[in-house]
């Protein structure tokens, strides 16, 4: 494990949500934070409330569906504070619609966000993650990374794309120490997105993003030497930092 205080993270979809929790373990460990979001308000909330703190933060508005604004969201990012220790990758959308309706337009930019993004983001960091024989790639996937989902004719086949992406980039990182991994929940979690999807079942019993973010924390310090090419359980993964802790 690495120590993460003063180090560099880069992290997708920070505005709100889960990315927003993330963005607030990174602060707290004292991580300088390039942040990226299409919500431009909602982004410079949070940039306002981590340098309250203390905190060093770039927020980057981005939309990440279109290629030339995502690399010159990574470039910006890179020339600010050079090699991140992590990258992690949150940002997504999920419209539910059937393939009798889906629009191409609205396929593709759904696809984009979800692993355009993941290939320019990681293609912009690798090279100095190479150099500097370390460093974590984070993608956030779900149960929709390996199965069906009736409607999901965007978002299943994406984040299965990032699955993929994740078992080369793996093997590919291993001998420079770089650990490439996906991540789930493990557990239903109260956010935006899946206020709109989630039964009312799993609303039911959902939780707050914040008790799975201490996950990220974890996975920010990691290299190939711990754990790599591995889909998590952010869930289980947080918990048992927390006994660790309290033992």
């Amino acid at each position: 494990m690495v120590e993460i205080k003063g180090k560099v993270a880069f992290l997708t979809g920070a505005a709100e949500g889960w990315g927003y929790e993330i963005a607030m373990a990174y602060a707290r460990a004292g991580m300088r934070l390039a942040l990226m979001d299409v919500q431009a308000e909602k982004l410079h909330r949070v940039a306002d409330e981590i340098k309250a703190m203390g905190g060093d933060c770039l927020p980057i508005v981005v939309d990440l569906a279109n290629a030339g604004a995502t690399q010159a969201a990574a470039e910006q990012a890179l020339a600010h504070y050079g090699t991140p220790r992590v990258l992690v990758h949150n940002a997504a959308v999920l419209r539910e619609v059937s393939m009798l309706d889906v629009q191409f337009d609205n396929w593709q930019r759904e696809m984009n966000i979800i692993i355009q993004a993941a290939f320019i983001l990681s293609k912009a960091v690798w090279a100095g993650m190479v150099e500097a024989q370390s460093g974590s790639i984070v993608y956030i996937s779900s149960g929709s990374g390996i199965k069906g989902f009736v409607k999901e004719t965007a978002y299943c086949p994406g984040k299965h794309a990032q699955e993929g992406l994740m078992k080369v980039l793996s093997m590919e990182g291993q001998p420079f120490n770089i650990a490439v991994n996906t991540i789930t929940p493990g557990i239903a979690i109260k956010t935006p997105m899946s206020a709109s999807h989630y039964t009312p079942e799993q609303q039911a019993r959902w939780v707050e993003p914040a008790l799975i973010a201490p996950a990220f924390v974890y996975l920010a310090g990691l290299d190939a030497k711990g754990a790599t090419g591995h889909r998590l359980d952010a869930w289980q993964l947080s918990e048992a930092m927390r006994v660790a802790q309290q033992s």
